[in-house]
């Protein structure tokens, strides 16, 4: 499916996250952040479009089981996401 602006999705939503791991066991991350793309232009960072990210963990490693993004770029962002995740990633992992 293609949209404007670009929208990934890999794993879980936060719904099916709290229905199989609970409610206790599952943390959400959300982000906004302007798009590198966007970085060179002379605008000021609050005028560029921004990209939202939301992460969901679960469990105390906080293993990776969603992951969601809407912005110029996601379609290409989630494909290394998708690989990490297959791998196991952790959000310790996503912050080093």
């Amino acid at each position: 499916v293609f949209s404007h602006p670009p929208i990934g999705t890999i794993g879980l939503t936060e719904r099916q996250a709290l229905e199989k791991y609970g409610p206790q066991n599952i943390k959400v991350y959300r982000s906004k952040f302007p798009n590198l793309y966007y970085g060179p232009w002379m605008v000021e960072a609050e005028d560029k479009p921004k990209t939202a990210m939301k992460l969901i963990c679960a469990g105390k490693e906080e293993l990776v089981v969603g992951l969601h993004v809407i912005g110029m770029g996601a379609d290409e962002m989630l494909q290394g996401f998708g690989i990490a995740m297959k791998m196991g990633a952790t959000k310790a992992d996503f912050d080093a």
